[in-house]
């Protein structure tokens, strides 16, 4: 029997260190893992927590970030709650198996600690990686501080795990921004943790010898069509399951989570749509912006990433005049991942506002609020001329020339 842990009312940890405790608290069977900077101290702390007692679980080391996804496919497959954690490169190498866990329908929880991909090699945080399994079948909430790093690992266990859904997850957060930076957390205690999350219920796992099932069987034209509709509407219809959890966890905490997160967007006129930890900073400016010059800013976040919030995201962005989609990935030739998904939503509102593309803080670059003023104030401009006075895409907070494509002048 695993002991448990006495944690305080409120606790200093970092993100890496709140995901492992929600690890520990979710009495992970097994952990396959491969250590890869910033993601490391999230299974080094599971490992520890299995050496001293404090989990009835494996901690299974493996060559390479291939063989711990491989790895906890097999684990779940035989009917063991499974989890692990990885960043860039080997999120990359984790690839090829994230789409046969998800087609598989195998509930594992993937922590993410997004970190800038090479070359030239980088440890900071971006979301190349992110965006790099966004078509892998897997539901994908994003944190955007140490708290929901923890709180997001539980929703993530029981949204995976529900019988309507059975679904791997992932949970992002912020390479060093997060992951590394210390905050006041609050903790539930173990047996809270643990009764909200439930015991793990397998389905059709491998081990039971006394209904055969089959994992990984091939098909070609004649039923992949088919299999593959079936698992997109199984993700897209996730969301019922998703927004239930949220609600239960806010009973049971008083911390609220939704789908698509907005802040001061009742009267908004101009807006910010980002993740991750740029979400406070964009925040803070639109707050200070609406103190000091009266400019009505807003921020838009999308908490789930997959599946897609398509209608919350047009319905939030319905009243703006002007939006700026902030993406932290150079998209190589096309606009950034998220302003793609955010135009599709606001291309079916009357309205259409106007949307512009920022690619910013690659490799770890800071943003500051004065970058996300500047921002704001740019969409203000927009918003009074009736076009975008600017380029499309332009990247923020380059040293030398500014760079921006797609030059535009439309008159209203």
């Amino acid at each position: 029997m695993a002991e448990k842990m006495e944690l305080n009312d409120v606790e200093v940890w970092d993100g890496n260190y709140a995901a492992a405790q929600a690890l520990r608290q979710a009495q992970v069977d097994v952990v396959a893992a491969y250590p890869i900077t910033p993601s490391t101290p999230i299974v080094e702390n599971y490992g520890a927590f299995v050496a001293n007692g404090y989990i009835d679980g494996e901690f299974v080391m493996v060559e390479s970030e291939h063989g711990a996804m491989s790895t906890c496919v097999g684990a779940a497959a035989a009917g063991g709650r499974v989890a692990t954690a990885t960043s860039s490169q080997g999120f990359l190498l984790m690839v090829e198996v994230l789409y046969q866990a998800s087609g598989m329908r195998l509930p594992i929880v993937l922590n993410v600690v997004n970190r800038a991909l090479a070359s030239p090699l980088n440890v900071r945080g971006d979301h190349g990686d992110m965006y790099a399994g966004r078509d892998s079948g897997w539901i994908q909430l994003d944190a955007f501080n140490a708290q929901e790093a923890y709180d997001l690992n539980f929703c993530a266990f029981k949204i995976a795990e529900d019988i309507n859904v059975r679904l791997p997850a992932m949970v992002h957060q912020d390479g060093f921004l997060t992951s590394h930076t210390a905050q006041n957390v609050s903790p539930l205690s173990d047996d809270e943790a643990y009764a909200f999350i439930g015991d793990y219920k397998p389905v059709e796992e491998m081990l039971d010898f006394s209904k055969a099932v089959t994992y990984g069987a091939q098909t070609e034209e004649d039923w992949h069509y088919e299999h593959k509709a079936k698992q997109h509407r199984a993700l897209m219809d996730s969301y019922v399951v998703i927004d239930r959890v949220f609600e239960e966890f806010k009973q049971k905490t008083g911390r609220e989570y939704k789908r698509v997160e907005s802040y001061l967007m009742e009267d908004a006129e101009v807006a910010i749509v980002a993740l991750g930890s740029t979400v406070e900073t964009a925040i803070q400016a639109a707050q200070e912006l609406r103190d000091n010059e009266g400019l009505k800013a807003g921020v838009v976040a999308p908490r789930c990433f997959r599946p897609f919030p398509f209608n919350e995201i047009r319905d939030a962005l319905a009243d703006v005049k002007a939006v700026a989609v902030l993406d932290r990935s150079c998209p190589m030739g096309a606009m950034g991942a998220l302003f793609n998904e955010v135009s599709a939503a606001m291309y079916t509102t009357p309205s259409r506002p106007l949307i512009t593309n920022f690619i910013y803080g690659l490799g770890g670059r800071d943003f500051s609020l004065e970058d996300a003023k500047h921002i704001f104030r740019e969409q203000k401009g927009h918003a009074d001329v009736g076009y975008i006075t600017t380029h499309i895409q332009q990247f923020s907070g380059l040293r030398g020339p500014k760079l921006g494509f797609y030059e535009t002048k439309r008159s209203k």
